[in-house]
């Protein structure tokens, strides 16, 4: 099991409850840790779109993390 710490924004705070939650994956691509937190978090799965930066970067799925990267969840942008 590898072991991140992910940062949450905007609506995904009240998701997860707080600002930052840490998550056990399975694997270490950015598509394990959103198996991860959609497990641990059924909610996240709602959302039309969610973003996942990696070391302020967004990331792709087949992005590979290291257990010292910072993770952020980017919600959906609304408002006008």
């Amino acid at each position: 099991m590898n072991t991140f710490r992910v940062k949450a924004f905007g609506v995904t705070k009240d998701i997860l409850g707080g600002k930052e939650t840490v998550v056990e994956a399975s694997g270490k691509t950015v598509a394990d840790l959103r198996s991860a937190l959609t497990e641990k978090y059924p909610k996240l799965v709602g959302l039309r779109s969610l973003f996942i930066a990696v070391n302020n970067s967004y990331a792709d799925d087949t992005a590979l993390l290291q257990e010292s990267d910072e993770i952020a969840l980017i919600p959906p942008v609304s408002g006008g």
